[in-house]
């Protein structure tokens, strides 16, 4: 109902139906990221990821990096891994958006990246992720 309520008020006021679609898309990605539940997202860490990186602060890197500190860091610039040439030269600032790219499908979000991960495909998972790496990474 509150669909048609939406599509009817955008009509009414002369929003298109592609300014309409592009900002409900974006303002569900930005709830979904909002609304990650962090106790849910550290059983998808332990599920998914905990198997090849750390969270702690000077801990040791496995398989994969260190993640302590990763919000707002620069791809590649982790301490004590040996990044791929793709990561360090994409050099993108790890925050919600993109980290959930990458996390989605990381190696059609980074050809060359080292990371052999198939991808977080649920967004309530991904959601619940990042609300976990937020708090588990500062």
């Amino acid at each position: 109902m509150k669909s048609w309520i939406v599509v009817a008020t955008a009509l009414i006021v002369g929003v298109s139906f592609v300014e309409l679609a592009a900002t409900t898309a974006s303002a569900q990605t930005a709830a979904s990221a909002q609304a990650g539940d962090a106790a849910k997202g550290e059983r998808v860490f332990a599920t998914q990821c905990k198997a090849c990186h750390t969270l702690q602060m000077g801990g040791s890197t496995a398989t994969g990096p260190n993640l302590y500190g990763l919000m707002a860091r620069r791809s590649g610039t982790g301490v004590g891994y040996g990044y791929s040439e793709a990561m360090r030269r994409f050099a993108i600032e790890w925050n919600d958006q993109t980290l959930a790219s990458y996390l989605r499908d990381p190696r059609a979000d980074m050809p060359g990246t080292k990371m052999v991960f198939a991808g977080v495909k649920q967004p309530g998972q991904m959601a619940d992720l990042i609300a976990y790496l937020k708090e588990a990474t500062r």
